[in-house]
């Protein structure tokens, strides 16, 4: 299979599809520049620097430095994602951190379900943009979606680990709640992203936690509410907001249920000196 040339000198980020068939193999090689490959589809496998051989499946991430050795083998139909960028899409910060701090070698992620859907995602966003008309403003949008891209592969690697158990599983997502609560959560959101039930999202995790994912998801948000409350003068009207509710009405009536006060109560008693 012969190996597709990017030229980056004009637009540092370039994302693309890349089909192996049967029995195709891209033999070692090298690029000048970084790659992420995202499997879309499909079954194969992925050396890297001479290492050993890896198997490949649907939304495993291999990330590639520049003039990495690497080779790709297909025994069936395998589709991926190809996500082409130079060093110079990043500000120098997030690439220091980024790149240099956590990113720094070539590797092979296998994320897990919910990493796996926000990837999937980001790319999406990627090739969304890439399909307009050029614009600064599309370029911008690019060069932003690829650095959150490399930070959710920076904390899955940081927090990388197995996924067997119920035990793990519920742990996984009070994490995916702690870090979007913000976002319009639902239990059928939560169970798409495991490919599991609602009914067995709820069972799991209220054996670990003896609450639901709704429940945690209610306390994660008042937790920060009562903290925005106490520690800074923010609008009650700003901190509903910040804390994932679009309802005003919605978030007394939560904070009411979990701290049996009303928001500007619970102000007044932790902050006896403020005035509203």
């Amino acid at each position: 299979m012969a190996i597709k040339w990017i030229d980056l000198s004009r637009n540092p980020i370039y994302i693309y599809e890349q089909k192996h068939m049967g029995g195709h193999n891209v033999s070692e090689h090298h690029h000048q520049s970084y790659q992420i490959l995202f499997v879309l589809d499909g079954q194969g496998s992925i050396r890297l620097d001479g290492g050993e051989t890896q198997e490949l499946k649907a939304d495993d991430t291999a990330l590639l430095v520049p003039f990495s050795v690497h080779a790709v083998m297909s025994d069936s139909r395998l589709t991926l994602l190809v996500l082409a960028f130079d060093e110079t899409a990043l500000d120098p910060e997030t690439a220091g951190q980024l790149l240099h701090g956590h990113l720094h070698t070539s590797m092979l992620m296998k994320p897990s379900l919910f990493t796996g859907s926000e990837l999937r995602q980001q790319l999406r966003k990627l090739l969304f943009e890439q399909s307009k008309e050029p614009s600064a403003l599309g370029t911008l949008s690019m060069r932003i979606q690829l650095s959150q891209l490399l930070l959710t592969l920076t904390r899955a690697v940081q927090t990388s680990t197995g996924t067997g158990s119920n035990r793990q599983r519920a742990e996984k997502i009070r994490s995916y709640i702690d870090s979007h609560y913000f976002e319009p959560l639902t239990a059928a959101d939560i169970a798409s992203k495991l490919g599991i039930s609602t009914r067995h999202v709820n069972n799991i995790f209220k054996e670990r936690y003896d609450m639901t994912p709704m429940q945690y998801l209610t306390e994660a948000r008042i937790r920060l509410a009562q903290k925005l409350l106490a520690e800074t003068d923010k609008d009650i009207i700003s901190i509903c907001f910040e804390a994932g509710y679009d309802s005003v009405s919605t978030f007394y009536r939560s904070f009411k249920a979990v701290a049996k006060l009303s928001p500007k109560s619970y102000r007044q008693m932790n902050r006896p000196t403020d005035v509203e």
